[in-house]
């Protein structure tokens, strides 16, 4: 993997730490979950062969520090830090961006919020689930992870968050997915971002409720993805539930909800599909 280009920018409430490789238009990445800039270090090289490739950490993550630790937060806020890192890397030309699950909202609200500077969005199982006919136990859920969180703490919250994910019982084993070396080697970091994900980013970006008529005029220049092995995980219905409320198709990615990690080669292949479509 070639060493980027590394920078900050101060933003409204946070610096953000930024990464940037390769020549060519402006492909941004936003990461979703507990990830960072790091979550894509799988995909970038193979990308940044065409393209100008910027990878950040989210507010609150990793090395994107908070000035207020406990301030809450945004989806708007969060699109405005992708508008504000396009704004410096590509002042005078649209991007192009690609969001993974909660990035993927941010994704998706950027489109709606600056339509002038995205040039194609590629939204991969945005966790949607206010299109849903049952948002209202998804609520419930949230309310659950919440309240799980605050009485017992965040294993036990994670516990019920991804078993609500997956749609299954919360007390029986699981299997264990084999992760690549280097995502292995980011677990660590990962863990660290946990805290602030399940207390601050679920609430407010599982309950966020896209703005469908102003997606759907913009649609001829947005994709939707799905994992081609997550049809029994929530991510994928709400994806494909948004497809449908906007007419558009929904695309199949190698792998599940975190294909971009156990399947980088052909996920990037696929997005690099995409973005030439």
């Amino acid at each position: 993997m070639t060493d980027p280009t590394v920078g900050s920018l101060r933003v409204n409430g946070a610096t953000l730490h930024y990464e940037v490789r390769g020549q060519g238009p402006l492909l941004l990445l936003i990461p979703g979950g507990t990830g960072g800039a790091a979550s894509f270090e799988d995909i970038v090289d193979s990308l940044a062969a065409e393209y100008t490739v910027a990878a950040y950490d989210p507010r609150g993550m990793s090395r994107s520090t908070l000035d207020e630790p406990e301030s809450e937060q945004t989806v708007a806020e969060h699109a405005e830090d992708a508008f504000r890192i396009i704004e410096l890397l590509s002042p005078d030309e649209p991007a192009r961006v690609f969001g993974a699950s909660s990035g993927a909202i941010v994704a998706l609200h950027l489109l709606t919020a600056h339509p002038e500077r995205v040039a194609r969005v590629v939204a991969h199982e945005p966790p949607v689930v206010e299109v849903l006919p049952d948002a209202a136990d998804h609520r419930a859920l949230l309310a659950h992870i919440q309240e799980t969180f605050r009485a017992h703490g965040l294993m036990p919250a994670m516990t019920v968050f991804a078993a609500g994910l997956r749609g299954d019982d919360e007390s029986a084993p699981k299997p264990e997915i084999e992760l690549p070396p280097r995502a292995a080697a980011r677990a660590a970091q990962t863990m660290a971002n946990l805290p602030y994900f399940v207390a601050r980013i679920v609430p407010c970006f599982m309950s966020y409720a896209p703005d469908l008529h102003r997606l759907k005029a913009l649609s001829d220049r947005l994709t939707l993805a799905g994992g081609q092995d997550s049809r029994g995980e929530l991510p994928y219905p709400a994806t494909a539930g948004l497809a449908g409320h906007l007419g558009t198709d929904l695309l199949h990615f190698p792998g599940s909800h975190i294909g971009l990690t156990t399947h980088p080669t052909e996920f990037a292949e696929s997005l690099r599909k995409v973005l030439h479509a």
